[in-house]
């Protein structure tokens, strides 16, 4: 076993860990407060957090050493899960069932806090990829990392449904804390040779170890269209903080929490599946145009799968969207990773992260209550019920299903856009000049 396939296996046992917290915690409070305003700000506040904390990260990623940054990314989340369980211990009873009240607040800010610190593994995983693996095959391995992230859903949808139905968030945490436990105790002693650290190269800066934001985005601009592209996966994470927002809401308004995480176990298959066609068959010469392929689909397939209050239709239209996920990130880490040099990408892929997962904390927060005040009301008792309600249905759950349409249209038209903008036609020739843009 290589330490390439070590590393995705430790990954593995931390995706599990810390996507089932999400999932728990999102069921959880939703079960508590049945409050869609609630289930919002929580991923708003994932989503503010992954863009505040991921610049940082990434300078981390590129003045250390990737193994030790991915063992201390173990140690932090471990604590603030032990902190979490204090908190949710100590409240006095029925404090988080109040969405007012400050310590469903103050639960959800550690627990999340917790969560956050596991995502400096996404951007030293790919940085990995490219120190690891021959040119020739990444996008081969970046589709085995999207296959682990799919299993990580597999797993996660079901283990967190039970355990929620179970013993709530206090065993949700117990099972956080051990796993955070089992996949320091592996990664310890696993070696990885990272040749010299990045701040070691001929030309590394001379200076002291800092967030170089102004320099990674020189590198950034150096490369032609690379700007539009992160811009283009902004906006389609402005779209996604729609599906982080309300998705659960909407599947928990059509079924019990123990078949909604069954369901997701299922859908989650279509990761795996397309993880393993990638590591097979690759990307194509142009992994940008697999890029637009892909959000074409994705984004038709979201204007009709919520047209009507159909399981099977959520379940496929899930399926798609999850079959796609993993061609669009390997295609973008596919790009980064030869457009821009070794030792920026923790930077790059920071500052990406950053950029591209700023816009959905904006959805997110404006979605809960837009949805909570706005389409619930207009889809229930008003306007829209009156003009379409006859056939797309009437009630809460149709004002949730009327924000994913609308959303699926945007995403179409700002899909065409890009793939016939300046900006792709650059980037495409800078991917097939080798990255010589980047390295000029």
């Amino acid at each position: 076993m290589t330490a390439f396939h070590h590393l995705l296996a430790n990954n593995l046992v931390a995706n599990i860990t810390n996507f089932t917290v999400w999932f728990a915690l999102t069921f959880w409070v939703y079960l508590e407060t049945r409050s869609v305003f609630a289930t919002g700000m929580i991923a708003g506040v994932y989503l503010v957090f992954t863009a505040g904390f991921a610049i940082w990260f990434g300078s981390l990623v590129d003045h250390h050493r990737k193994k030790l940054v991915m063992l201390s990314s173990s140690v932090a989340s471990f604590a603030l899960y032990a902190v979490s369980l204090a908190v949710y211990l100590l409240a006095p009873p029925g404090a988080l069932a109040e969405v007012a009240g400050v310590w469903l607040w103050l639960f959800i800010f550690v627990v999340m806090l917790a969560v956050i610190a596991g995502n400096i593994r996404s951007i030293a995983l790919p940085t990995l990829v490219t120190i690891l693996i021959p040119e020739d095959r990444r996008d081969r391995a970046n589709g085995l990392v999207g296959m682990v992230t799919g299993v990580g859903f597999l797993t996660t949808s079901v283990i967190s449904g039970f355990l929620v139905a179970w013993g709530g968030m206090g065993a949700v945490l117990g099972f956080a804390l051990g796993l955070t436990a089992l996949a320091f105790a592996h990664l310890a002693p696993v070696r990885v040779d990272e040749g010299r650290p990045a701040t070691a190269q001929a030309d590394a800066p001379a200076g002291p170890k800092r967030v170089d934001i102004a320099g990674t985005i020189r590198v950034v601009g150096a490369v032609p269209g690379l700007f539009a592209l992160i811009l283009f996966a902004a906006f389609n994470n402005f779209l996604g903080g729609v599906f982080m927002a309300l998705m659960d809401a909407y599947g928990l308004s059509l079924m019990p929490v123990q078949a909604w995480g069954l369901l997701w176990g299922f859908i989650s298959i279509a990761f795996i599946l397309s993880g393993v066609v990638i590591a097979r068959t690759g990307l194509g010469k142009n992994p940008l145009r697999t890029l637009m392929l892909v959000n074409l689909v994705s984004w038709g397939v979201c204007c009709v799968f919520t047209l009507q209050s159909s399981i099977p239709m959520l379940a496929a239209g899930c399926f798609v969207w999850m079959l796609l996920g993993p061609y669009a990130e390997a295609a973008e880490h596919t790009t980064l990773q030869k457009v821009v040099p070794l030792e920026r990408q923790g930077r790059v892929f920071g500052f990406a992260q950053s950029v591209e997962q700023a816009a959905s904390p904006l959805t997110a927060f404006l979605m809960g209550p837009l949805t909570q005040f706005v389409f619930i009301p207009l889809m229930t008792t008003g306007a829209g019920a009156e003009a379409i309600g006859d056939w797309f249905g009437r009630g809460p759950e149709r004002g949730i299903a009327l924000v994913f349409t609308l959303s699926g249209v945007l995403g179409v038209v700002a899909t065409i856009a890009a793939w016939n903008s300046r900006y792709f036609r650059q980037l495409s020739r800078a991917y097939a000049g080798e990255g010589a843009a980047a390295r000029a």
